[in-house]
């Protein structure tokens, strides 16, 4: 955009030249864009053909002539300037073609602004804002007042007249002031411009009043201040009293009591300018009160009263004890209460006001009676000598104390001192009251203490053992015993019960232990009697404890035990089921006989001067199982045998052996009898039994020994001989037996035998066709056959009439 100024007719014409207009109008329209009080700027739309446009601003209601101005057909915006403030201009555009002549027109009416005023003074007379006074011009509806400073601070502030005043300023601060005249047209342009600075605040005053005729005045210091200026005047009064002081408090003397006075004070900057003003009140204090007197008030209660004159400027008057008590009262008396007994009060009165108390008033002074002794003891000093003793009161002159025994006699005693000595018995009770006396009189009754002296010592005292751990202690009652404590000690401990019957019984005492009892009586009050005499008592012996017991052989066993008592002989018992055995030794163990296949529960008791001790915990003993009485081996085959015994007392099984160098055998049975295996034939054997209690007690029993039988021979066969006979034949076993063979047929046995060391036999006339069975066995050494030998089968059959062929038939089991 391009802008140029034409002058014509001293008229300035802004041009805004647009270089294309994009769009063609038919009609123009006109609108005031700024107003100022000598000029006008319109807006017009651009018209289509136009070259040029002229505005006309022709005044409405004045004989001044028109303005005009013409601009380029690219221009839309245009001011026309000389013009007259505050005036009604009706402003007309026209759009002209080259040949001057008018395409369109419009029309607007608009005010100029007023003229521009003219400030003529400003001053500062508060720290926060400056009024400007300035001439006022036709027109103006309303003023504007600007102000700056250098720091960039701009505010503006609308006035109705003058003068006009800028607030929410800084204390001290310069600022620039200019002034806009303002009406529906706009505003004027702003007047020359003039500089004002805001004055210093006030000062901010604190008051007291430290006496009745003294103010003091503290505050901070002013910024930029260097004089403060203080105004004083009584209230009710003209006099003025005006000070000037560089420093920061002030103090006016010689002033009224309680008197309110107004202080005023205010600021003075380098330049000599006053600065804001505070006012603010004090009240001096109170005078002293005058004629202050103090009574007692009549009545029920102890009260104490105090009256005074009043003075000037009082709010309330404080009566004050030197006990610490006090009342208040803004009339011209009050009641200090309750007073307390043996007080010297000695009283002040103050009067206050919002500033503080005056002095105090010269104190008056008051005597109470005495208090009763506050704390009231009687004391044994030593058994029979008694004191009543009691705490200090002060303001008293004597006391008088009371003693009365509950067996009706009394006594009392005069003194300036705090005790009272009397006699005094045991198991009697005692009461005492003490009163205090001074010239206002006696104190109130006070307390009634009892004093119980300690009951007297019984001394029929009987001790008896009833049990092994147990004493029981009797005695005659005492006077003055409410409880009976004893104590048995001996020496590592001791163990006491309480009752209220004349008799105890100690329990769970120590064993085999020298005790020394002593009966105390004692009361609630006053105690135990730790001065009764002792008695000794020993209680049973301990009982023994059993460690073992030992079974030396078959029929005796030592019981071994501990001994924890002195002088003492023990007796061991063990009860069976069917007789009792005893021992008895002063050491720690004894034998004792016992029977085999018994139980027994084994027990020890200790007997001493002082009693027969608890019996020891008994000890389970069982001896070992008894042998059987008989005892029979006999072979039942060659490798078997067959053992049998008689039952054996206390025995629940039994293991039977058969021993040689050869071999054993073994068999474990809770029966009398066992099969044993794997015999060796022909070998001689140990034999033993071990019997077995229930418990596992072992005895071992040994009897005569046992040989087996001759082996059977082997290889046992059947010839055919002439003349219907048949050997026998067989291998002999080791060592020289006498031999038989059996020859078993159906309708006829036959049988032959041999000497030492033979191994076949013939056996004539045998009937042929039959089937025998051929029986080889040997003889014992009591010439009986051993019948466990093995058969065999052979059938023999008939050639002719005679013995014909010999067959093997086999083996048969014994029948």
């Amino acid at each position: 955009m391009e802008s140029k100024y034409l002058h014509l007719s001293n008229i300035i014409l802004l041009i805004i030249i647009v270089p294309q207009i994009c769009t063609a109008q038919n009609d123009i329209t006109l609108s005031v864009f700024t107003v100022t009080s000598k000029s006008m700027t319109v807006r017009w739309s651009g018209h289509s053909g136009a070259s040029s446009y002229k505005i006309t601003a022709t005044p409405k209601n004045s004989p001044e002539p028109s303005v005009f101005a013409q601009f380029s057909g690219s221009t839309v915006m245009g001011s026309v300037n000389s013009l007259s403030p505050n005036t009604v201009y009706r402003m007309r555009v026209e759009a002209m073609d080259n040949a001057v002549n008018v395409l369109s027109s419009a029309e607007t009416e608009e005010t100029t602004a007023p003229e521009v005023p003219f400030i003529e003074q400003a001053y500062s007379k508060h720290s926060d804002s400056i009024t400007v006074e300035f001439g006022l011009v036709i027109g103006a509806t309303s003023y504007i007042i600007r102000a700056e400073n250098e720091d960039g601070f701009f505010s503006e502030t609308q006035v109705a007249t003058s003068p006009g005043t800028v607030i929410n300023l800084l204390p001290y601060t310069q600022y620039t002031l200019s002034v806009m005249s303002v009406n529906t047209g706009g505003r004027s342009q702003p007047s020359l411009s003039m500089n004002s600075k805001t004055v210093v605040v006030a000062p901010d005053l604190h008051s007291s009043s430290p006496s009745s005729d003294t103010i003091v005045i503290n505050w901070n210091p002013v910024n930029n201040a260097v004089l403060y200026t203080l105004v004083m005047i009584m209230e009710g009064s003209d006099t003025r009293v005006r000070r000037n002081t560089s420093e920061t408090n002030m103090t006016f003397s010689d002033l009224q009591p309680g008197t309110t006075y107004s202080i005023k004070g205010n600021a003075w900057d380098t330049d000599g300018n006053q600065g804001d003003d505070i006012t603010i009140s004090q009240i001096t204090r109170p005078s002293v009160p005058g004629d202050v007197q103090v009574e007692l008030t009549p009545g029920r209660s102890l009260d104490l009263a105090v009256y005074w004159e009043s003075v000037r400027g009082a709010d309330t008057y404080t009566a004050m004890s030197s006990t610490g008590q006090n009342c208040s009262s803004s009339d011209l008396y009050c009641i200090i209460s309750p007073l307390n007994c043996s007080q010297n009060h000695t009283i002040t009165l103050v009067a206050s006001n919002q500033a503080g108390t005056s002095d105090p008033s010269n104190p008056e002074d008051l005597l109470t009676f005495p208090c009763t002794p506050n704390s009231v003891w009687i004391e044994e000093v030593t058994t029979g000598n008694c004191s009543v003793i009691w705490s200090e009161v002060p303001w008293v002159n004597y006391y008088i104390a009371y003693v009365k025994s509950d067996d009706g006699l009394e006594e009392n005693c005069n003194t300036t001192g705090r005790a009272c000595y009397f006699q005094c018995k045991c198991g009697y009770t005692y009461l005492s009251t003490v009163f205090a006396y001074n010239q206002a009189g006696s104190s109130p009754p006070g307390q009634i203490v009892n004093y119980t002296t300690i009951p007297c010592c019984p001394e029929d005292v009987s001790v008896s053992l009833i049990s092994t751990e147990t004493l029981e202690i009797s005695w005659s009652a005492v006077r003055g015993a409410e409880l009976y404590e004893t104590i048995a000690a001996d020496g590592s401990e001791w163990i006491h019960c309480n009752d209220t019957a004349p008799v105890c019984a100690l329990s769970d005492l120590t064993c085999d232990s020298l005790y020394s009892v002593v009966v105390r009586p004692c009361s609630d009050i006053q105690g135990c009697n730790n001065t009764c005499s002792a008695h000794k008592r020993r209680t049973a012996p301990c009982a023994p404890v059993i460690l073992n017991v030992t079974q030396v052989n078959t029929s005796t066993v030592e019981v071994f035990w501990t001994a924890k008592n002195t002088q003492a002989n023990y007796s061991v018992i063990a009860m069976g089921h069917t007789d009792s055995l005893t021992c008895s030794s002063s050491g720690t163990s004894c034998y004792i006989s016992v029977s085999c296949g018994s139980v027994y529960e084994v027990s020890a008791y200790a007997t001493t001067a002082a009693g027969q001790s608890l019996p020891s915990y008994s000890i389970p003993l069982e001896t070992g199982p008894c042998c059987p009485e008989t005892l029979t081996v006999e072979q039942v085959t060659q490798s078997m045998t067959n053992i049998t015994w008689s039952p054996a007392t206390g025995a629940q099984s039994y293991v039977t052996s058969l021993t040689s160098p050869r071999g054993h055998a073994k068999c474990h049975t809770m029966d009398t009898h066992c099969l044993l295996g794997c015999i060796t034939c022909g070998t001689s054997y140990n034999v033993s039994l071990e019997a077995f209690s229930i418990t596992g007690h072992k005895t071992e029993c040994r009897y005569h020994g046992f040989s087996s039988s001759a082996c059977c021979p082997s290889s046992v066969k059947l010839y055919r001989m002439a003349n219907n006979t048949l050997r026998v034949y067989w291998r002999s076993s080791p060592g020289l037996y006498n031999y038989t063979a059996d020859l078993y047929g159906t309708s006829s046995n036959y049988t032959c035998s041999t000497t030492q060391g033979a191994t076949a036999c013939d056996v004539s006339n045998i009937m042929c066709g039959e089937v025998y069975t051929v029986v080889v066995a040997p003889l014992t050494q009591e010439g009986s056959k051993v019948t466990f030998c093995p058969r065999k089968l052979y059938s023999v059959s008939c050639f002719g009439n005679t013995v014909g062929l010999v067959i093997y038939r086999g083996r048969r089991s014994v029948d």
